[in-house]
């Protein structure tokens, strides 16, 4: 445990916004924070006010939670909060339009962060802007710490830990098929989206960013033809299932990349590493691939023209600091089912894994806040490298998390296949 003289552990910044609230409740019931010196952080006071009045029915101790002010555009303001603490947990998105500020001033501070973008096109400006910098200062800078990308990212960690510690060497490729899920559709991933087609749409180089398979890398090279993201409906004979392709790939995969990059190539230079989303056998699940397929592609093509795109923003996506009630939140739930397979260095033969990662609750909220709280918790307390830089949850703190999120009631399992 750090036991830096700071005045707190965590600043729970944007707690005012739905998820960011949820955050706030989570780390008000959990015990860790307990022992932990956390704060609320946000530009309004009297919604602060409020959320605190809410944490006061959980515990009365809560009424005295320190409440801060700052402003996600001002970097002075930012600079007089950051130093304060020893990791800020950000829910403010779109991160491109919000959160650039707050990345700068924690690397300027060597204070460690960690948010819920997935906004490939804002991670690699944050890259070439500061992961230098925050290698010197200190600052771990963490994205993608919910639904986007922890399930996939300490899903193939689990998988190559599993192999190199059972068999040695490492997973040559792993697939992970998601679903069955059910949850709403996230305010504040369709926000990112939006403000990611609408800088695509006028930038050129935001474009060849998010189309790149392997943009996150700390170099984007040349990328190999097994990195292409699945575009259509395919039956899957290792799941038994129809799949179609599934949304946050495009992210997952750039930051499972990162990874293994960033920890030097363990599962491979040449590792391949696919997402689809699973719908079922039989011609169910095929009527059902089909149909999502459809609509998901009608519904990036139309993100892709501006009056349309404006259309769907008004009046059918969900709006930012909006979400699902407690009931629906608690009926939610994801799967997320992986495949890998390598050679055995000991043995010479093939060995095939098979790997699960779940969670009760809906996927953008309920387990998203619950990843989070536990991201900053463990930025904040567990013995994880302490090597700076705009960093991954897997480089970043490891299998330290995966047991942090099993302790908390997620699913973390890994099998043997006969081969």
């Amino acid at each position: 445990m750090n036991t830096s003289a700071t005045e707190f552990d965590i600043i729970a910044w944007g707690a005012t916004g739905f998820t960011g609230r949820l955050v706030a409740e989570y780390l008000a019931r959990t015990q860790d924070s307990h022992r932990a010196r956390w704060a609320l952080a946000g530009r309004d006071l009297d919604k602060l006010e409020k959320v605190r009045q809410g944490l006061a029915a959980i515990a009365p101790s809560f009424a005295e939670l320190p409440l801060l002010v700052a402003d996600a555009r001002d970097a002075a303001s930012l600079d007089a909060l950051v130093p304060r603490t020893r990791v800020v947990c950000t829910t403010v998105g779109p991160y491109a339009r919000y959160g650039s500020e707050l990345v700068a001033a924690c690397v300027r501070a060597g204070v460690s962060y960690c948010d819920l973008t997935g906004e490939v096109q804002w991670m690699r400006r944050m890259i070439d802007a500061h992961h230098e910098q925050a290698r010197q200062s200190g600052a771990r800078i963490v994205h993608t710490c919910g639904f986007d990308s922890i399930p996939s990212d300490l899903g193939v960690l689990m998988m190559q830990e599993h192999m190199r510690e059972h068999h040695g060497g490492h997973l040559e490729a792993v697939r992970l098929y998601m679903g069955p899920m059910r949850g709403g559709a996230s305010g504040g991933t369709a926000a990112s989206m939006v403000q990611a087609m609408e800088e695509a749409s006028t930038d050129r180089s935001v474009r060849r960013i998010m189309a790149h398979p392997h943009a996150l890398d700390p170099v984007p090279g040349r990328w190999r033809p097994e990195s292409k993201d699945a575009l259509g409906v395919h039956y899957s004979q290792e799941l038994g299932q129809w799949t179609g392709p599934f949304l946050m790939a495009t992210v997952n995969t750039r930051v499972v990349r990162r990874s293994n990059a960033l920890l030097g190539h363990p599962w491979g230079e040449h590792f391949r590493y696919a997402e689809v989303a699973s719908y079922g056998a039989g011609p169910k699940g095929l009527l059902r691939a089909t149909g999502v397929t459809a609509g998901l592609g009608g519904v990036v093509a139309a993100m892709q023209v501006k009056p349309l795109r404006t259309l769907l923003e008004k009046k059918v996506l969900p709006a930012p600091g909006e979400g699902p009630s407690l009931e629906a939140r608690e009926k939610g739930f994801f799967v997320a089912q992986l495949r890998g397979e390598g050679t055995s260095p000991r043995t010479g033969k093939q060995v095939r894994l098979k790997g699960k990662v779940a969670a009760q609750g809906d996927p953008g909220y309920a387990a998203t806040s619950r990843m989070l709280a536990e991201s900053a918790l463990c930025l904040a307390f567990d013995d994880t490298p302490t090597t700076g830089g705009v960093l991954t949850p897997a480089s970043a703190m490891g299998m330290r998390l995966v047991e942090r999120l099993r302790r908390a009631g997620m699913t973390f399992e890994v099998e043997e296949l006969s081969t």
